[in-house]
């Protein structure tokens, strides 16, 4: 069949696994290694490249252990293992190295190839950076190959495949086609395997839709007199110029007294979605809206998120609102939170409302300019107050009707942009402190979007390579010296060719944001309490919010918290699973942009250094790729991670973040998703 040098690559590695297994009992033993005793085991996820070495994290430590092909035990990228560390490290590299003792899960996301069919035997060819074997379908006739989502399962298509076993005497892993996925190379195939491969769905199955639409969109009289009528106040939604689904709104009207009422009125998502319903069952396992290059995949039906919730003008649309009285400083005056009925006077997008605020011309002028100028003082005391200041532009890929990428530009924020921001900040903030400290539920269980302290290791990194530049991090001796030390440094820096390699430096430092029921403040924002409240139709933990908040409103007792937690957990999984996805899908078009640009040269930053490769931005989109060592033939160059450089043992010339060079476009890899340059001079 093809592929028979990968297919004897799988044997050979099963063989020496098969050694290991006999001599050690089949394996199971800890006993020793070929440099010693084990000194300890731990647990953790295989990463594994495509030389098939697995990697394991360390608890704690930023250090991993490399576990060698026949060590592996037939474990995989994504599977969660228990290893046995080895007490000496290898003597050339200096790294741990260790042996999986067992696998205690196989990992529930699935595999992307494409289906080869020889006979009675079917195999799932992978092209993966982290999947070097291709996978035996389990599947005594060809003819019995599953048919999902209307395609049959057939030789030539791209399917998902999910390891169920690997048995010592069988050369490659069995496995289960899971979706069927299209034609290799057409665009919706390609889009649908990145989220397969993120075990994320692209279609809502019928009964789900039947359901959504079942729903009645009739708003009655009761309805009405049990919210809050803003229709006669002036309101209005401000989104990106392609969005479909608009789930907040702002109004605005002058108060008597000389202040200012603003209202944040969220779609009221929780008054049509019923918890336990078939729809919200979905909308929690999907945990939120996933957007691709080209395309939104919604946690909730259309009906729903383009419809039903979402806030198109001259339409009376159900809400749940925050409104504040604010004086001219921004100060919250009173608050308010409850169930409301809208009509949006106007459908901005970014630029009509930056124009607006540059011009002071166009509809509902006056109301966009105070409503700027409120924010404006939001977010100035807010950095004040320490919240982190990192301005990285985005690179937008743009694409055509049949999403192939035309170009890659830069997505700035601008007034508008902060303008909703602000307020969106201010609506999620208000609420989280309002049931923490004023609810009558004692001690009640909520769902905070947490942000902790940046990892101190971390930090003394950046400081260390901020020095290489001659610019100082400041104290960081507790957190809001923190947040002034860097945000000073980013200052310092700004306007400079290593304004970038320091922010993303600092980037790294800084801890995931996620849910829990514990609250430990947000760092980033500076925040003591926050939540995410305004996001309802895109994420399911905002839905929590509206549920437990109306609940506390009502007089509810404080709610189970062990439940909480864990669809917290479920959620900030769910959430990272769909920014990698988003980013597979970046990277996927810009090596899809790049490859009639092969042997062409671009000037370029150094954004990455790592002991196999060199990382490098290109002008101007952006685009990153890396220039393998390897490929380095004119000296023999070595990863120095203590000082975070690249150094010559030759010619002693150093690369580090921020290096200027000119790269040549050498390779792009559109399955495995890789941009190889070579280096063509150091500027």
């Amino acid at each position: 069949m093809a592929r028979n040098t990968k297919k004897n690559m799988n044997r050979k590695g099963r063989k020496g696994e098969d050694t290991v297994r006999k001599a050690k009992g089949q394996g199971r033993s800890a006993g020793k290694g070929a440099s010693g005793k084990y000194s300890e085991k731990i647990e953790g996820i295989v990463n594994m490249n495509r030389d098939g070495l697995g990697f394991i994290n360390m608890p704690g430590d930023m250090e991993s252990v490399m576990i060698p092909v026949q060590k592996m035990r037939g474990a995989l990228n994504g599977d969660r293992v228990r290893v046995n560390v080895l007490h000496k490290r290898r003597p050339q590299s200096g790294k741990l190295e260790g042996a999986v003792d067992c696998i205690l899960e196989r990992s529930r996301k699935p595999h992307i190839g494409v289906l080869i069919v020889r006979g009675k035997k079917v195999w799932a060819m992978v092209e993966s950076r982290t999947m070097p074997y291709d996978i035996r379908i389990m599947c005594e006739d060809p003819a019995q190959l599953p048919t999902i989502g209307g395609q049959k399962a057939a030789d030539g298509l791209k399917v998902a495949v999910l390891v169920k076993e690997w048995p010592k005497n069988e050369p490659e892993p069995l496995g289960v086609i899971v979706d069927v996925l299209g034609k290799p190379g057409e665009n919706d195939t390609e889009m649908h395997s990145i989220l397969a491969e993120y075990n994320l769905p692209y279609r809502f199955e019928p009964e789900v839709e039947n359901a959504a639409d079942k729903i009645s969109e009739k708003i009655t009289e009761a309805d009405i007199k049990a919210r809050k009528d803003f229709r006669g106040v002036t309101t209005f939604t401000i989104d990106p110029a392609d969005a479909k689904d608009f789930d907040d709104a702002l109004s605005y009207r002058k108060l008597d007294n000389g202040n200012v009422e603003v209202g944040i009125h969220i779609a009221d998502v929780t008054y049509y979605v019923k918890p336990g319903s078939l729809v919200d069952r979905e909308a929690f396992d999907r945990g939120t809206s996933v957007y691709l290059v080209d395309r939104t995949i919604p946690m909730l039906p259309e009906k729903l998120s383009n419809k039903l919730c979402s806030l198109r003008p001259n339409e009376d649309k159900l809400c749940f609102s925050a409104v504040f009285e604010l004086n001219a400083k921004a100060k919250v005056i009173n608050q308010w939170f409850g169930r409301t009925i809208i009509n949006s006077d106007y459908r901005f997008d970014y630029e009509q409302a930056q124009e607006i605020i540059e011009t002071g011309k166009g509809p509902l002028a006056e109301e966009i300019k105070a409503l700027h100028a409120l924010a404006d003082v939001l977010r100035k005391e807010r950095f004040s107050k320490g919240a982190m200041n990192f301005e990285r532009p985005e690179m937008k890929v743009i694409v055509d009707e049949t999403g192939k990428p035309i170009d890659v530009t830069r997505k700035e924020s601008v007034d508008s942009n902060w303008l909703i921001e602000e307020f969106m900040l201010l609506a999620n903030r208000c609420v989280a402190e309002y049931v923490a400290k004023h609810c009558k539920a004692k001690d009640p269980t909520f769902v905070y979007r947490i942000h902790d302290n940046p990892n101190p290791e971390k930090l003394e990194e950046l400081r260390r390579f901020a020095r290489t530049f001659k610019h100082e991090l400041g104290d960081t001796g507790n957190p809001k010296k923190i947040a002034k030390s860097l945000n000073s440094l980013m200052t310092s820096v700004k306007g400079t060719h290593e304004e970038s390699p320091i922010q993303m430096m600092a980037l790294r430092s800084m801890a995931r944001a996620c849910y829990s029921t514990e609250n430990i403040g947000h760092y980033g924002l500076a925040f003591p309490y926050y939540t995410h409240f305004t996001s309802p139709i895109r994420r399911y933990p905002d839905m929590m919010v509206h549920r437990l908040l109306a609940m506390y409103m009502d007089g509810a007792s404080s709610q189970d918290k062990d439940y909480y937690e864990q669809c917290c957990q479920h959620s900030s999984e769910r959430e990272q699973l769909a920014t990698d996805a988003e980013r597979a899908s970046v990277k996927y078009k810009t090596v899809e942009f790049m490859q009639d640009k092969i042997g062409k040269e671009f000037e370029g930053t150094v954004s990455g250094l790592t002991e196999w490769g060199i990382y490098v931005e290109v002008e101007p989109t952006k685009i990153e790729g890396m220039i393998s060592l390897r490929d380095m033939t004119d000296d023999y160059f070595v990863f120095d991670k203590e000082n975070y450089r690249t150094v010559g043992k030759g010619t002693g010339r150093i690369l580090t973040l921020g290096t200027k060079v000119k790269v040549r476009v050498l390779r792009a890899n559109l399955e495995q998703k890789i941009l190889d340059y070579e280096l063509a001079e150091v500027l």
